[in-house]
């Protein structure tokens, strides 16, 4: 059994921590039970069932820590592991910036679990995965895809009478389904940790639409083109932004400000934009502790474009005198009541992009990226969508891209952010692209 009870994990954990003689020690225990099928051209390819189960400590003398993990659970297993993290950190260097660790603490209640996620096996992802194929097959187009499934636990322990458990369900699909030519392509990828908002047919079919609506794209000019962002595209862009406060102060981050410091009060965005993150959110939950044990809280990062709070790390909140904050976690962006289709009927001259790939930073400082458009685009004139075009390469900084904000539409899930379409006014396409 890989998934452990909080009574179980905390049975296993104190007894590795009996075994310490470290000035400090942190004992942390996971594991993990689900399941995936892939399939390409029509047809499964793999599928299986996945079990792990994992034990690490960390040992600390002093400034100097060394870290030793095992599979094993008997008294003796335990004790040699803790054994080899002590031998270790014996002969590591020093870290300087090595925080003591945490007293206990308090967390929120997660809700990161559900049951009828954690009770997939495999006829349901067969079953989930027929109706997939069964779209493209009666379509007469090509369909690869993966199911995944996914139950896990973490626990933690240290030698300072902290403790936190942690238990979530994820699902997982992705599709892309093109013609039998090649000329077509289309994509969808959802997750969720309640498998009941999963529907692999609705989504299969959207892919589907967007290969078949794909084919007989044309090449228009490069060049600054009003843009309608589905949710894919905006989640793309948006997961290269942080908020970390060191890369800010030490000058390497778009947050820094020039001759020093970070930006952080300032309005960098469009009014429009409010980003946070809430290990609670109902549709987008995670752990209510972080890796090192600080308490996971709803977080406002950007708040009607204005910088509201940078994450510290405990060393660098110490060295400037304020507040540990963890890292930025699933974001959330906030929206507006528009729907694609209304997005489109007001835009004159457009182009709708599902979704960004090969993305890669030009300059970080700026947050100027690059990449590619993919698995459909298309031309909007007059306020419908006339055509389908050629793929392109962008040059362009979501930091600017926040700022020319014309719409919003209804947030939705997509992977590990919950984002909505956006329109977004002088986007720049630098070349054109041949890949479909």
């Amino acid at each position: 059994m890989s998934i452990l009870s909080k009574e179980e994990a905390q049975v296993i954990l104190k007894k590795a921590l009996s075994f310490s003689k470290a000035d400090e020690c942190t004992v942390t225990i996971g594991g993990s039970e689900g399941g995936n099928i892939r399939y390409a051209r029509n047809a499964v390819s793999t599928a299986g069932d996945v079990s792990t189960l994992s034990l690490a400590v960390s040992s600390a003398f002093g400034k100097r820590s060394g870290v030793a993990t095992i599979n094993e659970f008997d008294d003796a297993s335990l004790e040699k592991v803790v054994r080899r993290a002590e031998e270790l950190a014996k002969v590591s260097p020093e870290n300087p910036e090595y925080m003591p660790l945490l007293g206990p603490q308090t967390y929120q209640e997660p809700v990161t679990f559900k049951a009828s996620t954690a009770a997939i096996t495999s006829d349901t992802r067969a079953t989930a995965v027929e109706k997939s194929l069964k779209v493209a097959t009666d379509a007469k187009l090509e369909a690869a895809g993966y199911f995944e499934n996914t139950t896990d636990f973490g626990a933690m322990m240290n030698s300072k009478g902290l403790f936190g458990y942690n238990q979530e369900t994820d699902v997982t699909f992705s599709v892309t389904v093109r013609n039998k030519e090649g000329t077509g392509s289309g994509y969808v990828s959802k997750s969720y940790h309640d498998t009941s908002k999963l529907d692999t047919l609705a989504l299969t079919k959207i892919a589907a639409a967007k290969a078949n609506g794909s084919v007989g794209a044309k090449a228009i000019e490069p060049g600054k083109y009003t843009v309608i962002l589905e949710p894919m595209a905006v989640s793309d862009l948006l997961s290269t932004m942080g908020y970390d406060a060191r890369s800010a102060d030490e000058g390497r981050s778009y947050l820094s400000k020039k001759g020093g410091g970070t930006r952080l009060g300032e309005k960098l965005f469009d009014e429009k934009v409010t980003i946070y993150s809430d290990p609670l959110h109902p549709d987008l939950p995670f752990s209510t502790f972080t890796g090192d044990g600080r308490p996971h809280k709803r977080t406002v990062w950007v708040d009607k474009g204005v910088v509201k709070q940078l994450a510290y790390s405990p060393y660098w909140a110490g060295q400037k005198g304020v507040a540990a904050v963890p890292g930025a976690n699933r974001l959330v962006m906030e929206g507006g009541k528009s729907s694609i289709q209304e997005m489109i009927r007001s835009t004159e001259k457009g182009i709708l992009v599902t979704r960004f790939w090969y993305i890669r930073f030009v300059d970080p400082q700026t947050m100027l990226l690059t990449g590619l458009t993919r698995d459909g685009t298309f031309y909007i004139e007059n306020g419908k969508v006339t055509f389908p075009i050629k793929n392109f390469r962008f040059n362009e900084s979501p930091v600017i891209m926040l700022n020319n904000v014309e719409k919003m539409g209804r947030p939705e899930r997509t992977e590990n952010m919950i984002v909505p379409p956006l329109k977004i006014r002088d986007f720049t396409f630098t070349s054109l692209s041949d890949a479909v």
